[in-house]
């Protein structure tokens, strides 16, 4: 039987079942944050850093969770941020002056070697790298987790009609993008 979010909630607030609940919801959600971290800064061990970041700014911000948005909300919104964060300090801590940071995520895709994806997974992670971050971010939402609208618009404090629009505009460059390669 699967517990609810609501079940979480109520073992977090009690100090008693804080840790029981933390471990619940990392039970149910660590595998959809570890890809919906992954697809953002592509590496299997960046998005390893990242969950673990994650991990912690859930723990200590479960006591100011006041339940404005849904669980899984609050939960995709940390992990966007820290996953956005991670690809900024390591852009900054570069010894080197990358062209752009689409170009070190491809050559991370390529160099990957938990990719277990076929050519075409690869070509269409590519097609989604070339993406500005906000198209990207929205497409993968969308397209991966199945998101709606507004639970994209929550996380991301955008509004449903520029969602729709990156959306669409994401999938025509993919597209596009995809056949030049064929």
């Amino acid at each position: 039987m699967e517990i609810s979010d609501q079940q979480i909630i109520e073992l977090i607030k009690s100090t008693s079942t804080k840790e029981k609940g933390f471990s619940l919801l990392l039970d149910k959600y660590q595998e959809r944050l570890y890809w919906n971290i992954r697809r953002i800064v592509v590496a299997h061990e960046d998005a390893n850093d990242v969950l673990q970041n994650t991990s912690i700014k859930i723990w200590k911000g479960l006591d100011k969770f006041r339940a404005d948005s849904s669980l899984f909300t609050w939960l995709y919104r940390i992990s966007v941020n820290e996953s956005l964060q991670h690809i900024k300090q390591n852009k900054k801590h570069s010894f080197f002056v990358p062209e752009s940071t689409k170009e070190v995520l491809i050559e991370k895709l390529e160099a990957d070697e938990y990719f277990d994806g076929d050519d075409v997974e690869r070509k269409l992670q590519k097609a989604i790298l070339e993406l500005p971050k906000k198209q990207r971010l929205v497409f993968n939402m969308k397209y991966y987790e199945d998101l709606k609208y507004e639970e994209i618009s929550e996380i991301l404090g955008t509004s449903v009609g520029s969602l729709k629009a990156s959306y669409h505009i994401a999938s025509k460059k993919i597209e596009n993008y995809v056949k030049q390669l064929q």
